[in-house]
């Protein structure tokens, strides 16, 4: 690396958020561990509780993984073998293989300029095996999830949003995941609010829903003893709790803090650079700041060169990917996921970046860009 600045920028660093936090980490660490409860006790309650709160939700269900929050919802609806389910192809993998894991078919839908599902095209993919359609909230900006929740009321579909990149996003002043039968979210330690190890959460405002979600999580079981239904084994345990709760407090301060640097990134980034759509009706707490470049290969190396760490989401469709060939699409077939793919780059954005440092990846991508990158 050629770096005359001296400066090396990370992509994410999670240490510098464990320094903060390091004593009351251990403390609670210390206090779980005497506690003698481990599996679904007060630390598990309390957090679901403070999501409750935060996001303006009547029931939340932890679980072991974003992925089974998908995966237990849509089995709580029913949906299964002979079903079909649609959802965008550039999201991460996950999204995909819980439809599959159910046992039900994805059927992808091209999304529009906010990266997200596009509303004017989904009923180009309704069939009569239409069951669902699986929203991806695309790095922290929202869906136009208004138009797609009166779309799915109108063919009588199902709205699951799969919301594990954009925790603390609102759309017309409500939290993504609260528009559709159930939210899914993902707390991966590279998440917006994630803790040292997987874990993940569901909401939903159907108290017959959060109640079979809640037998579900714990093997079926209503007691110890009693099995209720076939239930499966996701629970979120109570040392990623107790950190989650300690997160939280800084929950409101971190998002204020991504979101001026989101908005000094769209102040201050060169014209010749592609950046991000969004509109007033969205409230943003950027999970991804993502810049588009024709030359995005080149653009990433120089950055690279420059000290700066950068990554791709994601370079490979999921509609494209090895593992999706016996659904039968091809090169084409999704325009706008495919040129995102082969265009974006996400910039470092995290709430411990100092001012010098956003400054410095503004002016370093400004430069290059002026070279015709």
């Amino acid at each position: 690396m050629n770096n005359s600045d001296d400066k090396f920028i990370s992509f994410v660093n999670l240490g510098i958020e464990f320094q903060q936090n390091e004593n009351e980490y251990i403390d609670a660490l210390r206090k779980v561990g005497l506690s003698g409860s481990y599996i679904l006790g007060e630390n598990v309650l309390d957090f679901e509780k403070n999501i409750g709160e935060l996001i303006n939700t009547e029931n939340v269900i932890s679980v072991g993984n974003g992925s089974d929050a998908i995966v237990l919802v849509l089995k709580a609806l029913g949906i299964g073998a002979g079903d079909e389910v649609i959802t965008p192809p550039n999201s991460f993998i996950a999204s995909t293989w819980s439809i599959i894991a159910v046992g039900a078919k994805p059927v992808f839908c091209d999304i529009d300029e906010t990266l997200n599902i596009d509303p004017q095209a989904l009923s180009k993919y309704v069939t009569k095996k239409t069951k669902a359609v699986l929203a991806v909230h695309f790095a922290g900006v929202p869906c136009k999830i208004d138009l797609i929740d009166n779309f799915c009321k109108q063919n009588d579909i199902l709205l699951i949003e799969d919301c594990a990149q954009s925790i603390g996003s609102k759309y017309r002043n409500r939290h993504t995941g609260t528009f559709g039968v159930a939210g899914t979210f993902s707390l991966h330690p590279l998440k917006n609010l994630g803790g040292m190890g997987d874990g993940g959460f569901i909401v939903t405002n159907n108290l017959d829903l959060a109640n079979q979600l809640r037998l579900m999580r714990n093997h079926g079981l209503s007691n110890r003893d009693s099995a209720e239904i076939w239930g499966y084994n996701s629970r979120l345990d109570e040392i990623q709790a107790a950190f989650l709760n300690i997160k939280l407090k800084n929950f409101a301060k971190n998002k204020a803090r991504v979101k001026k640097i989101g908005n000094y990134f769209l102040d201050n980034l060169s014209t010749e650079i592609e950046l991000p759509a969004q509109d007033f009706e969205m409230d943003i707490y950027w999970h991804r700041f993502i810049i588009f470049s024709k030359n995005r290969d080149l653009l990433m190396h120089e950055l690279r060169e420059s000290g700066i760490d950068t990554r791709i989401h994601y370079p490979i469709p999921i509609h494209l990917q090895n593992v999706s060939k016996n659904l039968g699409y091809k090169v084409g077939d999704f325009p706008n996921s495919e040129s995102q793919s082969n265009s974006s780059l996400s910039l470092p954005l995290y709430p411990e970046l100092s001012d010098l440092e956003v400054e410095y990846i503004v002016k370093k991508v400004n430069n290059i860009a002026k070279k015709g990158l």
